[in-house]
């Protein structure tokens, strides 16, 4: 990025950008703002680009001794991996007057479509609805540019999307200029039309020939100041919300490809068996609709007229299966390997009179399944082949779904489709690749979807770990804080592992050179932002773990987990210094934006209100993606309510009555898509500590869909939940997604710690108490239902 710090505001290229729109006035007189390069490209029609590829701006200072995410984080690494290729995002002016754009990135419910809709009317004065966002297909020639995760969505995109959007309206003023005979300066623009104060007038449309060029040019462009927004930062509804609550938004199992027909698996009992033969095909061939069978790597599969009917078909095979590598585990084996590869603590040499608090929790495997099933339409052919499906990495799946059968990759077509949830598993193309390999196997196209039993049992997991933590005190201060979090292995294969291999110059100056992919993405996240001394945050992922398990970096990746470890700890360390936790906190904060952001949710909250006996209020904080929350959560854990009949088969326990949450995000693009994200964050924080965990026994994972994986049900959703979005002066963005999950879920554990007197130290703490009799394994789904077959057509 080429900056310029105080571009000529007497240039006609910036005259009527900004201020007065009717007086053409330039900035005001001593506003700072950098101009960008953007490219017009040449076509028919108005189309530009972004360059952020020349640089990036200089960071501040820190203060001495930062952790790492002080200095270079997981929002740095996947931005700079992204400047590159950043001209190649594209927005085009259609001769209809709308805007249109191909996001490079996955819609899963998150929100970025409407967020990303609001930047571009921004910037070009459209109207939302005149301003068209699509979901990009792979594009290969975007390298690291078309990854969604890690929070990063907006972070990354929302600059080269805002300088495509100004040039494109500067272009328009051009045009308009030469056709009415004026300067730029004379011209303002109102919802798509240019005009001057003589009342000659032109629609973006009729203008966008005008503006576009035969050549491709490198412009200078000022962007709109913040201080002139209309739509960014103001509360908005989803762009498809209406679409979602009526059934007209399309998932990848409502496309209707031709000859794609209902396709499912029959998987192993053990976790990653794998089919040695089918021993009955001509038997299930010959079941009522059923087209094709075949034996492929990850089970045996079957293509019939409905859903329905691949189950019926499933449960009729008979498969004789070759054990997985996880074959003989157990919850207790795992645990003791995992505590084998602890990493020794280092606590430096203290005074006798020191005060010494250790810690230790374990956290069991957890499902990453979304409300969407994995699912995926495929259609090979010999010399092609085009693949429908929820992608976070779309172009790393291209590449595996073209090696799984033997095409190159320009031959291979990956259509990425809005998903319905993610939480980490949408980053994998397992399903994409399975697709494509059954489509192979059979020669006809196929729509694969995942039976419910299959996502916690061979699914994507959130691997089990154990987190220790060691403090020291003296005389009311810590002198250090230690955490080793030791982990079954995380599979980071979906392609981060790619940015960070890119970004190598950029970590060896931190110091992080030599460190494993996971020790790396740990490293970048993990910021405990207290004045505790030597603070050390340090994973290790035992080697005896590697592809035993399919895992994934499930949403908050390792925070949610670190998180709880050491807030309960801080909890303690304020118990032994005699500081209510609030308090404590405040005391040893060392960044304003939390201290801001925890004041706000103890006022807000109520801390420190007389609560009945088994009842208590819980306060946490964290600090990632650029940005902060803070969470303060009230628990009931009396007998009548941890012990009441919630029907058969279902878990029971506290209910945590109340969340209140603070959070710092830089500038808040969509406010009331900000709010449904901590909503979301603080359901996920609440199942991790309380209810949601899966249970390895003898190689096999007994939930199986989500009648027994207790995620947080509506029992347990607080009556009251508040989320106070802390006013800030960025001029961008942070990351939000997954903000709210850890210090939610450190908040509950806080306060169940306070309510019972008992520092729980196994998550969730209902982990221990199997309240559903495990489903069948042969066969490995349930009946189909009776109930639908009549509607199929």
């Amino acid at each position: 990025m080429t900056t310029f710090d105080r571009p000529d505001p007497s240039s006609d290229l910036h005259s009527g950008l900004h201020g007065d729109p009717r007086s053409g006035a330039g900035p005001a007189p001593g506003l700072r703002r950098r101009s960008f390069i953007g490219y017009v490209l040449a076509g028919s029609t108005l189309t530009v680009a972004a360059d952020l590829g020349l640089g990036r701006p200089a960071r501040a200072e820190v203060p001495s001794g930062p952790q790492v995410p002080e200095l270079y984080d997981l929002e740095d690494l996947q931005t700079d991996s992204a400047l590159p290729t950043s001209h190649l995002i594209r927005v085009v002016i259609e001769k209809d007057g709308t805007a249109s754009f191909a996001l490079p990135r996955t819609e899963v419910g998150q929100g970025i479509i409407t967020s990303t809709t609001m930047i571009l009317a921004e910037e070009l004065d459209l109207p939302m609805d005149k301003v068209k966002v699509r979901l990009a297909k792979a594009r290969p020639e975007l390298l690291l540019n078309q990854l969604t995760g890690g929070s990063n969505t907006t972070f990354s995109t929302y600059t080269p999307i805002r300088v495509a959007g100004a040039l494109a309206r500067e272009r328009l003023l051009r045009a308009a200029a030469v056709l009415f005979g004026t300067t730029v300066d004379r011209l303002f623009t109102t919802g798509g039309v240019v005009s001057d104060a003589l009342g000659n007038s032109a629609t973006y449309g009729e203008l966008a020939s005008d503006a576009a060029s035969q050549v491709v040019e490198a412009v200078e462009v000022v962007l709109r100041p913040k201080e002139d927004f209309r739509l960014v930062g103001k509360p908005r509804n989803r762009t498809d919300a209406h679409d979602a609550v009526t059934g007209r938004k399309k998932f990848t199992t409502d496309l209707d490809v031709p000859g794609a027909l209902p396709t499912m698996v029959c998987r192993a009992p053990t976790h990653g068996g794998t089919p040695k033969r089918l021993r009955n095909k001509a038997a299930v061939l010959a079941l009522p609709g059923v087209t094709h069978v075949a034996v492929v790597p990850t089970g045996v599969a079957v293509r019939a007229r409905t859903f329905g009917q691949c189950i019926d078909a499933i449960r009729q095979m008979e498969v004789d299966w070759n054990p997985g590598p996880a074959a003989g585990e157990s919850d207790k084996t795992v645990l003791s390997k995992l505590r084998g590869g602890e990493l020794p603590m280092a606590v430096p040499d203290v005074p006798l009179l020191a005060e010494q608090v250790d810690t230790r929790f374990t956290f069991a495997f957890r499902s990453s399944a979304a409300l969407e099933p994995y699912a995926a339409i495929a259609d090979v052919r010999p010399d092609r082949a085009t693949v429908w499906a929820g992608l976070k990495v779309p172009i790393l799946a291209q590449q595996n779904v073209a090696q799984a059968v033997g095409l190159p990759q320009d031959k291979v077509t990956v259509n990425v489709v809005t998903g319905g949830g993610s939480f980490g598993h949408k980053l994998f193309g397992d399903h994409a690749i399975e697709a494509a390999t059954i489509s192979k196997a059979m020669g006809k196209p196929v729509k694969l979807m995942w039976h419910r039993a299959d996502e916690p049992r061979q699914g994507r997991l959130h691997p089990m770990a154990t987190s220790r933590v060691r403090a020291t005190m003296l005389g009311g201060e810590v002198l250090s804080f230690e955490q080793r979090h030791t982990s079954v292995t995380t599979d980071f294969s979906h392609g981060l592992g790619e940015m960070i291999t890119s970004q190598a110059d950029e970590l060896d100056p931190i110091g992080l050179g030599g460190l494993s992919f996971a020790e790396t993405i740990f490293s970048l996240t993990q910021e405990l932002p207290y004045n505790f001394g030597v603070v050390t945050q340090l994973l290790n992922e035992p080697l005896e773990f590697e592809d035993v398990f399919s895992t994934g970096s499930m949403r908050n990746i390792y925070s949610p987990d670190t998180c709880v470890a050491s807030e309960l700890t801080i909890d303690q360390l304020a118990r032994k210094a005699g500081l209510d936790p609030l308090a404590f906190r405040l005391k040893f904060l060392k960044n304003e934006r939390v201290i801001a952001a925890l004041k706000t949710v103890a006022r807000e909250g109520g801390w420190g209100r007389r609560m009945p006996a088994g009842t208590a209020q819980g306060i946490a904080i964290h600090k990632e993606y650029k940005g902060c929350t803070a969470v303060l959560a009230e628990i009931d854990c009396r007998p009548q309510t941890v012990n009441r009949d919630l029907g058969k088969e279902t878990v029971t326990g506290p209910r945590v009555t109340k969340v209140v949450i603070a959070v710092d995000v830089g500038l808040a693009i969509n406010p009331r898509g900000l709010e449904a994200q901590m909503q979301g964050g603080a359901m996920d924080g609440i199942a991790l500590t309380l209810t949601s965990s899966c249970h390895l026994r003898d190689g096999r994972f007994l939930e199986a869909s989500w009648d027994n994986y207790f995620y947080t049900r509506q029992w347990n959703v607080p009556k009251q939940l508040e989320v106070h979005v802390m006013p800030s002066d960025s001029e961008t963005p942070g990351g939000a997604g997954e903000a709210a999950v850890g210090s939610t879920a450190a908040a509950v554990a806080c306060a169940y710690a306070r309510a019972t007197g008992r520092v729980p130290t196994s998550f969730p703490i209902n982990h221990d108490q199997l309240s559903f009799k495990p489903k069948s394994f042969e066969p490995p789904v349930p009946p189909s239902p009776t109930n639908g077959l009549k509607l199929a057509r």
